[in-house]
């Protein structure tokens, strides 16, 4: 929808252009093809010379003197709205142009060439009288007849939207952005907001993040990453199990900032068993303002001083070995696996990723899909994105960890 305006003045100066090709062509081989009176022809001539000099009121006034003149030829009746037309398109009177060039087009008279130019301008002027029908009827008609303006058929897709036919607006939007992906071009940034913003208006939650998610890839931003957090969230059948991984995503794209936040992200990582990630977070939180003040602040100390105890004696248990051993000897993978990520949380990043990969090869995972989720986030974290990537590919879970996963190779990349 920005774009909007800048089209909607292009399309006016390409209407701006019509006055000089109309009045400077087409009244003279108009008539030298048939006769036109001098009652008529000398105050068109004068306004085709005012229009020629940008005096585009003047040269309106001059048209209204043959109004009264009786028993028009059709090729006067042509003449005359041909030349308003024009001076109408310079002097900004959109209703005169509308009613002006559709008499022209209506009469057969105007050169195929002048005539397409003329569509091209009732395009704009229709969609500036905010008449989105009558700009769907002449873009399709210009599009038909071999137009080349591409801002034209975006004004087509605009006035579905604006007209509430979301359907067709994503429809033609898609099929835009199909074309230009399948050529190799990128596709821009308002033609991707303009499909989102029509499947939200559908309910079309899918839809919506699926563009989302081309957006963040071609033309990431801090607030789209929120967007479509936040809607991930309530994707149906998102399991609320995944909620430390989304504080995750959210303080990778710098969308961690409010204080419960931090409290909260906090006390799920003590819950589950890692508070070296625990520890990052609070200390980020008194790093960034997001903690350490306001009313809750004894609060905040006490789930500080709770987090530091939780690090000193998760320090003592995985330094000393018999943890790694345990879990070497289990059947599953699944000690195996936590660990490797609570040694990661906690600074051995390398050992970290060893023990989840051999985690995950060990098998027999409570959730496979988790695992490989948290696996390929980690990989990325630590600078290995394309293998981390790869990981992430793999995860096909429903319940949100194959949406997030998703999230996390846009991300990466």
């Amino acid at each position: 929808m920005a774009r909007s305006g800048f089209l909607i003045g292009t399309i006016a100066r390409t209407a701006l252009t019509l006055s000089v090709v109309v009045g400077s062509t087409a009244l003279p081989s108009a008539f030298a093809q048939e006769a036109v009176r001098p009652e008529i022809g000398k105050p068109l001539q004068a306004a085709s010379a005012l229009v020629k000099t940008n005096k585009f009121k003047e040269a309106l006034t001059k048209i209204r003197e043959v109004d009264s003149v009786p028993n028009k030829t059709a090729n006067e009746t042509y003449l005359i709205e041909s030349m308003r037309g024009s001076a109408a398109s310079g002097a900004g009177e959109n209703e005169t142009i509308i009613k002006s060039f559709e008499a022209v087009v209506a009469s057969g008279k105007a050169p195929a060439a002048t005539q397409l130019k003329i569509v091209e301008a009732l395009v704009g002027a229709h969609y500036r009288a905010k008449d989105y029908a009558a700009t769907n009827k002449w873009a399709t008609r210009y599009l038909r007849e071999g137009g080349g303006n591409p801002q034209i058929r975006t004004l087509l897709i605009q006035s579905y939207f604006q007209a509430g036919d979301f359907t067709n607006a994503a429809k033609e939007s898609l099929t835009d952005i199909q074309a230009d992906e399948k050529a190799g071009r990128t596709p821009s940034e308002e033609k991707l907001q303009l499909l989102a913003n029509s499947y939200l208006r559908q309910k079309n939650t899918n839809g919506y993040i699926a563009t989302i998610e081309k957006l963040l890839n071609y033309y990431p931003k801090k607030s789209l990453w929120a967007d479509v957090i936040s809607r991930l969230q309530r994707k149906p059948g998102f399991s609320d199990r995944l909620a430390l991984d989304v504080y995750r995503m959210q303080l990778a794209t710098g969308n961690l900032t409010a204080t419960n936040d931090y409290m909260e992200m906090s006390q799920l990582a003590l819950q589950a068993g890692f508070p070296g990630e625990a520890k990052k977070i609070v200390d980020e939180g008194y790093a960034n303002g997001a903690l350490g003040k306001g009313a809750e602040v004894d609060r905040q100390k006490r789930l500080r001083d709770l987090v530091e105890k939780r690090v000193a004696e998760n320090q003592k248990v995985i330094s000393g070995g018999a943890e790694e051993t345990a879990a070497n000897k289990a059947k599953d993978g699944n000690a195996l696996f936590n660990l490797g990520y609570n040694l990661f949380t906690s600074g051995q990043a390398a050992k970290g990723i060893t023990l989840m990969e051999a985690g995950i090869t060990k098998g027999d995972l409570k959730r496979f899909d988790d695992a490989k989720l948290r696996l390929g986030t980690a990989l990325i974290m630590s600078g290995q994105k394309a293998k981390g990537v790869q990981v992430l590919k793999g995860v096909q879970g429903t319940d949100g960890t194959q949406d997030l996963a998703n999230l996390w190779v846009l991300f990466a990349r």
